[in-house]
């Protein structure tokens, strides 16, 4: 968690009305949706608020200005306060799917903890040998950066049904609206170099991962629908595998803790329009019934604007962003987030040339996703967020975005 002053820079200007609800994206391909279409505004706001325990002040301007927040398992009580203040903000719990933790406050002593930022404590888990993962050589798997994280075996059945009797009943018992599910990953390799037993290489150790986090999401997703409530897993690298956003986001939606990450590459262009994903949650967004929640990882001014400038080709009636600065678990307010950019007027449009732009009654956006610069024409009449001059024509640098805005 920030400094009290760091944070409060993230509420600076900010209008005292919560955030309603973002915006919708159609194109030929998206799905026919029926009924009066969702009202089309720029993207809410949301706090993945796990650092250290909020505080009142900090909880009282959540309820004002978030549409979701995800907090621990043991901050019933900011959770309640949440809820008393703003009946619509969604608060969910954060449950790790992948990993049972033995560091100090997830056990005591000999003990597991009575709240848990996993389904299963460590201790419990000790009963089950085979619910942990272990490598060729029979050793349980440490996640490398992460002492004390054990890597679980998702795809065990007895595991799986665990996992979900303990967090779904904590979840109704204390009043969550539902979960933030973590580390719904596609490979192990940023955790560990290991070869899981019974695999014969990284790439059948990830098909094992994927195959078991796919029945874990199903098993928990479906008895939290049936008790009423929300499951979003934070869903990793899901451009490497055609129809894993759709189908791991069905249940409440998804996270996607890399939005508009750029390449490492060298090539410059943002990974987040690469293969199947972009055009995945476009059709999500613009069906409107499930959240997508969006974190940008922000290092400099053209990160955050990029990050906000895709967030609001996505926007839907469910669509929220945030950056993080530098930790996902400390997110600032962005001053993209008081553009108001208003109601969509038209769906995001994507240019010969690769861009993508959408025209706001208040504003416009343009994003070049590409690795070559590109000559674009705004509409007239804009201005920066900052009140600047916007040329009549501009080259747009490559994995680069702008955010206009109306002239006052």
């Amino acid at each position: 968690m920030l400094p009290q002053k760091s944070l409060m820079r993230r509420f600076a200007g900010v209008a005292l009305v919560l955030f309603t609800t973002a915006c919708s994206v159609s194109a030929a391909s998206d799905p026919v949706i029926t009924g009066p279409p969702p009202k089309p505004l720029a993207p809410c706001a949301w706090w993945y608020g796990i650092g250290d325990s909020p505080a009142a002040w900090e909880i009282r301007e959540a309820a004002k200005h978030y549409d979701v927040v995800v907090l621990n398992a043991w901050e019933t009580s900011a959770m309640r306060r949440l809820h008393d203040l703003n009946p619509k903000v969604k608060v969910l719990v954060y449950k790790d799917f992948s990993s049972t933790r033995n560091y100090a406050g997830a056990v005591e002593g000999d003990r597991d903890a009575r709240y848990l930022p996993t389904g299963i404590g460590y201790h419990a888990a000790q009963q089950h040998a085979d619910w942990f993962a272990t490598d060729t050589a029979g050793k349980r798997i440490e996640w490398a950066g992460y002492p004390k994280h054990w890597q679980m075996a998702v795809w065990n059945k007895g595991y799986q049904e665990a996992w979900t009797k303990a967090v779904v009943g904590e979840v109704v018992r204390e009043g969550w609206d539902g979960v933030l599910a973590d580390n719904d990953f596609s490979s192990l390799r940023y955790y560990s170099p290991a070869v899981l037993a019974g695999t014969t290489d990284t790439a059948d150790t990830d098909r094992l991962l994927r195959e078991g986090l796919d029945g874990l999401l199903a098993l928990s997703g479906d008895t939290l629908e049936k008790a009423g409530k929300m499951l979003v897993p934070n869903v990793s690298e899901s451009q490497l595998t055609p129809g894993r956003w759709s189908a791991h986001s069905r249940y409440a939606g998804a996270m996607e803790e890399n939005f508009g990450l750029r390449g490492d590459n060298g090539a410059g262009e943002l990974i987040t329009f690469k293969g199947n994903q972009f055009k995945e949650q476009r059709a999500q967004a613009a069906l409107g019934e499930s959240w997508l929640l969006l974190i940008t990882h922000t290092k400099s001014d053209q990160e955050e604007r990029v990050g906000y400038a895709s967030a609001a080709l996505l926007a839907g009636p469910h669509t929220c962003w945030t950056q993080a600065d530098p930790s996902y678990k400390s997110p600032y307010w962005s001053i993209y987030q008081d553009a108001r950019l208003g109601e969509a007027v038209e769906a995001a449009n994507r240019l010969p040339s690769g861009t993508w732009t959408r025209r706001f009654s208040n504003g416009w956006v343009a994003v070049n996703p590409t690795k070559a610069a590109v000559r674009l024409t705004p509409p007239p009449g804009l201005v920066t967020v900052r009140g600047g001059p916007v040329p009549p024509e501009l080259d747009l640098a490559p994995a680069d975005a702008v955010v206009y805005v109306n002239a006052r």
